[in-house]
């Protein structure tokens, strides 16, 4: 082979190292570890194997703290079936509840009067899906989680098929994003380090919006509206590559799906690709049509949510109310300095990244060829959506919903277009790329390990939100079958947030959103069963909201000496050892 210029030999031998992002050619093959070769795009049966696998393994990882609930239940306890955030939780077992008598339903999280006005087609779905099957939603919710989770998997799995040919670098991709989180892990160590309660900045350890693997444990609605997100971008991309659009019809509509369950994540999947097709115009200095055409469908489909929403909070004065209580969660974005701490690892070599790559364009004098225009598309994806997690909303931090793809597809470029190959050329090392991929997918597991380990010690408490008593939940049941619909409860938060999901009854104090004056509300309940409160001020409460039933279990005890049976205006009718629901008669005057 002496006649082969050396030049070439070394010019292909780099090339083995330094792999490429995706060109969008039929033709356009690689060799994988089988032997086989596998199209630009095109994913081989040992892939989906793989990917089969891993997610095999998280949802059965996911689900142990499920069983260690149920299977650890004390004899007087009774798990409710959420692991995290149970408030949200609760809120959307009262739509699951509610709908399962109807389209459209009201707000029971609240005592105030309101007409049937709600929709969302995901707890809609649910809950049809529940009274077809006869199952309990424990059962329904957790089958939900299930397919929540492989469905984000395996649209992962196909954005990074759409990035990258290598299938190495598919892979490390896909467990990056899978399996990663942030730099959390570190505000634990100060926490047991300083003897804190709590971990300092605690939003930089639990935001699970950008966590596939938290959102898969316990927020599995957010993994499929980001699925949905991806389906979109992913639809669009390869309509892009065939010049078709038939494929701006179908994101269309996947939008049209993700808008009736999360209408703010519309903003995402208009705003991304808007700005892409202004980057192109730009670039390709020519009408980028196809983005053109297709954004226009993908608008005029799936705008029908957005107007909704808009018409929901002017159409009734309470939602708009519940609307501006989003702020009463306290949760937003964190600043770009902590989002560092958010995302951590990835978000690092994504931005570091992200400097190289304009630096290489810059120096090709902006000349993008078509093989990088993929590549372009996720820079736009990284940076506007960084954006768009400080619009100016209360609910901005759900903006951070898929965003770990792009952080960690961007991450995965860097790792193997920059980082392997100085490694390489700094020492000699065969072999040196799969063990180097293998460390840095475990440099972002640590903080997921926590969070999954917390769990366990958390639910061994056996305590609420995550249990309530047999006896709480009897007297709820109660409330089910013998109270009237639409009875207003008055309870204290713990139980109440459990009762309209349960029973279908409207309740006083049930959501730091859905119950309208929220905070006075939860000053009312503490007032009421004070030792110190007069009856004719107790009275006055229930009187005031249209109270017809009084909660009365553990928390409500703790709350106060009160002893119900001694109001006139009161009457047993359901008891328990642990819980009693009184009767409201406003008939009664006060002693």
């Amino acid at each position: 082979m002496s006649w082969i210029p050396q030049s070439l030999i070394q010019r292909l031998m780099r090339q083995k190292i330094e792999h490429t992002l995706v060109v969008p050619s039929r033709h356009t093959v690689e060799r994988v570890s089988d032997g086989r070769h596998v199209g630009a795009h095109r994913i081989s049966q040992a892939e989906w194997s793989f990917v089969g696998i891993i997610i095999g393994l998280i949802l059965l990882v996911t689900s142990l703290p499920y069983f260690f609930a149920i299977l650890s239940e004390p004899p007087e306890k009774h798990f409710m079936g959420f692991l995290i955030n149970v408030d949200d939780h609760t809120q959307y077992l009262s739509w699951y509840k509610a709908f399962q008598d109807g389209y459209i339903i009201s707000n029971r999280l609240t005592p105030e009067e309101n007409p049937p006005l709600f929709f969302n087609l995901l707890w809609w779905s649910l809950a049809r899906f529940g009274a077809a099957t006869e199952l309990g939603y424990i059962a329904v919710y957790q089958i939900f989680r299930v397919l929540a989770g492989i469905f984000f998997l395996t649209m992962t799995y196909l954005m990074a098929a759409q990035f990258f040919t290598n299938v190495l670098r598919r892979r490390t991709a896909f467990l990056v994003i899978a399996l990663g989180a942030g730099l959390g892990w570190t505000l634990v160590v100060i926490k047991y380090l300083w003897g804190l309660d709590d971990v300092p900045l605690p939003n930089n350890l639990y935001i699970s919006e950008g966590n596939t693997l938290l959102c898969i444990l316990g927020y599995p609605h957010f993994a499929q509206a980001a699925g949905l997100i991806l389906t979109v971008f992913w639809l669009l991309l390869r309509g892009e590559q065939q010049n078709n659009l038939r494929y701006g019809l179908y994101a269309g509509l996947v939008a049209l799906l993700l808008g009736w369950q999360h209408t703010y994540d519309l903003i995402i999947v208009w705003g991304v690709p808007v700005v892409y097709g202004g980057v192109r115009l730009l670039l390709d200095r020519k009408w980028p049509r196809y983005w053109f055409w297709s954004m226009l469908m993908v608008g005029l489909i799936s705008c029908a949510p957005a107007f909704y929403s808009v018409w929901l909070t002017s159409a009734n004065p309470l939602w708009k109310e519940i609307l501006d209580q989003f702020s009463n969660a306290g949760v937003f974005t964190p600043t770009p300095l902590y989002m560092l701490i958010l995302m951590g690892i990835p978000l690092i070599a994504a931005l570091i990244t992200l400097g190289l790559r304009l630096r290489d364009w810059l120096r090709q004098r902006g000349d993008i060829q078509p093989a990088a225009q993929n590549e372009v598309f996720l820079v736009v994806w990284f940076i506007v959506g960084w954006a768009l997690t400080y619009i100016p909303t209360d609910y901005q931090v759900h903006m951070i919903s898929s965003w770990q793809v792009p952080v960690g597809l961007l991450a995965v470029l860097g790792l193997f277009h920059y980082v392997i190959p100085a490694l390489k050329r700094r020492w000699d090392i065969p072999r040196l790329v799969r063990p180097v991929a293998l460390l840095f997918v475990l440099l972002v597991i640590p903080t997921n390990l926590y969070l999954i380990a917390w769990r366990f010690v958390d639910l061994n408490r056996h305590n609420y939100p995550f249990f309530l008593y047999r006896d709480e939940v009897a007297a709820i049941d109660w409330l089910e079958e013998e109270a009237p619909p639409e009875s207003i409860v008055f309870s204290a938060y713990e139980a109440g947030r459990y009762i309209p999901g349960l029973s279908g009854q409207r309740v006083f104090l049930g959501h730091w959103a859905q119950t309208v004056d929220f905070f006075n509300k939860r000053d009312m309940v503490a007032e009421f069963f004070a030792e110190t409160t007069s009856d004719t001020r107790r009275q006055e409460i229930l009187q005031s909201y249209d109270i017809d039933y009084l909660f009365y279990g553990q928390v409500e005890r703790e709350l106060g000496a009160y002893q119900p049976d001694t109001s006139t205006f009161l009457r047993p009718a359901f008891t328990t050892a642990k819980a009693t629901v009184y009767a409201v008669n406003p008939a009664s005057s006060s002693p």
